[in-house]
């Protein structure tokens, strides 16, 4: 496999700056996810990463070699397409064996390989078969095993999963993470679905506007956001964002709005004066059901409530602004009702007013 770094690309398109001094490495046999949003330039980093659009500056590098303007052929990358991008005239055999075919292969070597790479990915009886003839999750194996069979250094995946319908999806990815553990592959995965960056990678790059905004291991980027933006593009429901003011009081902090009132330990507000514009930052996992206001850290009006099986979402309104609590087990409020929640101060967290989260 490769290491491959990405040393202050940037790719522009007129006066659009799709990928904007874009930094990062990823380690030998290491899988990286870049999620974010449409339009956030993930795609156009992986495009980059393949040859397939050149940088308007910046460095690219695959074990220690400049592939910055390598054409897609010298770079030694195998890519799944979004669509799979599969040839329909052409059998599931001859499919997988294209890469080695343009690479002039002999055809005992790429007949043996072609059967073994099938076999491995499971899609061996399928061989003789054209794509227009197999199922959508048969088709994204098809083009995993066609990016694989000549042994490329680099894995790319531009949303693989996309087109299929949500229990082959998860069988997908179970698939692909497999698959990766046991190959030691190097891959750049692009997808806006969190649940497969979360699933998948051995670390996550966020990216917005075409920059990478926060990038580690994936419960590190769940569990301290860097950003307002990355709070509210990770995790399903997304953490709850709620406008306060500080209050310095005889050493003591509180955050305050309408309805709340949380004290935080002074340390972390030390560097704020008394009066400053913050965000408090809760999952909702971490908001827990009380019996009465005394307890509660605020008390909101049940506005939905959202059976899931072995948890339920509460959204509740409190002055106007609308909170969301997972619970577990509990039995839960009644649309209408008066509920009472408690927040854990070792799971709040706390953005400047440029929406940068405050280290404790």
């Amino acid at each position: 496999m490769a290491r491959v770094v990405f040393d202050h690309v940037s790719k522009h398109f007129g006066a659009v700056r799709a990928v904007d001094d874009v930094s990062f490495d990823i380690e030998d046999g290491e899988f990286i996810c870049l999620l974010g949003p449409s339009g956030c330039g993930k795609t156009t980093t992986l495009r980059l990463m393949a040859g397939l659009e050149q940088p308007t500056s910046g460095r690219i590098a695959v074990d220690d070699r400049d592939v910055t303007f390598a054409k897609p052929k010298e770079r030694d990358v195998g890519m799944v397409f979004q669509d799979y991008a599969l040839f329909p005239h052409m059998t599931i055999a001859e499919n997988i064996a294209y890469p080695l075919k343009v690479r002039g292969a002999p055809a005992k070597d790429r007949a043996a390989r072609t059967a073994d790479v099938a076999q491995s990915l499971g899609i061996d009886h399928l061989l003789e078969r054209r794509p227009g003839q197999i199922s959508g999750g048969q088709q994204q194996r098809t083009s995993v095993a066609r990016a694989v069979v000549h042994k490329p250094k680099v894995f790319l995946f531009d949303e693989p999963l996309s087109n299929l319908d949500a229990k082959l999806r998860v069988e997908a990815r179970s698939f692909l993470k497999h698959l990766q553990v046991e190959l030691g592959v190097t891959a750049l995965y692009v997808t806006h679905d969190q649940a497969e960056a979360m699933a998948l990678a051995d670390r996550i790059a966020v990216m917005e506007g075409g920059r990478v905004v926060q990038m580690g291991p994936p419960l590190e980027v769940y569990r301290k956001p860097a950003t307002t933006f990355v709070a509210n593009f990770l995790g399903n429901p997304p953490m709850n964002l709620v406008p306060v003011k500080l209050r310095l009081d005889g050493g003591r902090a509180r955050l305050q709005a309408a309805g709340l009132d949380v004290a935080v330990d002074p340390g972390r507000a030390s560097r704020f004066r008394d009066g400053a514009d913050l965000t408090l930052g809760v999952r909702p996992e971490h908001l827990r059901l009380v019996p009465d206001a005394g307890e509660a850290t605020f008390t909101g009006s049940v506005y939905t409530v959202e059976p899931l099986g072995p948890e339920t979402l509460i959204t509740c309104t409190v002055d106007g602004q609308l909170v969301t609590a997972r619970l577990f087990g509990d039995e839960p409020p009644e649309l209408g009702d008066t509920a009472h929640f408690r927040i854990d101060e070792h799971h709040l967290e706390l953005f400047d007013d440029a929406g940068v989260r405050v280290e404790r």
